[in-house]
């Protein structure tokens, strides 16, 4: 005969409930302020003086142009309407000369032609669908009894043996422009079938949004990924 919950296991199952209820709004959430204030940042340096001039031009009919909040969000529809701008005019030949100028200008600048081309190239990889490989894998990191999601950048051959071994770029949740470089023997990589959108939304949602199984282990004789 099972015996009626104490308070004690009543108070820990309701907060069980409500934050397993809580966390993916949470999570959510933490995402969405982190784009909008990437996103109203951006064009904040120029929003903020436009907006105190609109201000003072009517204080009391535009006076809440100023406020905070309002800036950020006319910052963050700036930026929205910058790279949807910048989208289209790289699809038409005007752009695509801007683009050459400005890659040929950055080129010219010490270290920021390292980042840049860095940058392009990690973006490229990622966008391009590889050729007889898997860009996706699980590698075993932080060690061999757990697994991260990983995207292959490069295969590049060991000094002295000539044994491959991939560069594995590994993003954190629920940020994935941040992470770890791991270089890793192909042997030991484990490929999946899943795209970059998949393996992008397993990431952000801490796991939430996953397929029914995963490959775990390595098959037998490796990994064989070789990016274009």
């Amino acid at each position: 005969m099972s015996h009626p919950p104490t308070p004690a296991q009543r108070l820990q199952r309701l907060f069980l409930t409500g934050l397993l209820t809580l966390l993916p709004i949470w999570l959510t959430w933490v995402v969405v302020k982190f784009v909008f204030v990437l996103l109203s940042d951006i064009s904040r340096p120029w929003v903020a003086p436009l907006s105190q001039r609109i201000a003072a031009w009517a204080p009391d009919t535009l006076g809440w142009v100023n406020v905070a909040s309002v800036q950020a969000t006319i910052g963050m529809v700036a930026t929205l309407g910058l790279i949807l701008a910048v989208g289209w005019l790289a699809r038409r030949v005007v752009g695509q000369r801007l683009l050459r100028w400005l890659e040929a200008l950055v080129g010219r600048i010490p270290l920021a032609n390292i980042i840049y081309s860095s940058a392009r190239k990690l973006l490229d990889i990622l966008q391009t669908k590889p050729d007889g490989t898997q860009r996706v894998v699980l590698i075993d990191f932080p060690h061999d009894q757990m697994k991260s999601v990983g995207f292959v950048t490069r295969v590049i051959r060991e000094s002295g043996t000539g044994r491959e071994l991939a560069a594995v770029y590994v993003p954190t949740t629920p940020n994935p422009t941040s992470g770890y470089l791991e270089i890793v023997p192909v042997e030991k990589i484990t490929p999946t079938d899943w795209t970059v959108d998949q393996a992008m939304s397993f990431i952000i949602s801490g796991g939430a949004v996953a397929p029914d199984d995963i490959p775990f282990a390595p098959p037998p004789g490796g990994a064989e990924p070789r990016p274009g």
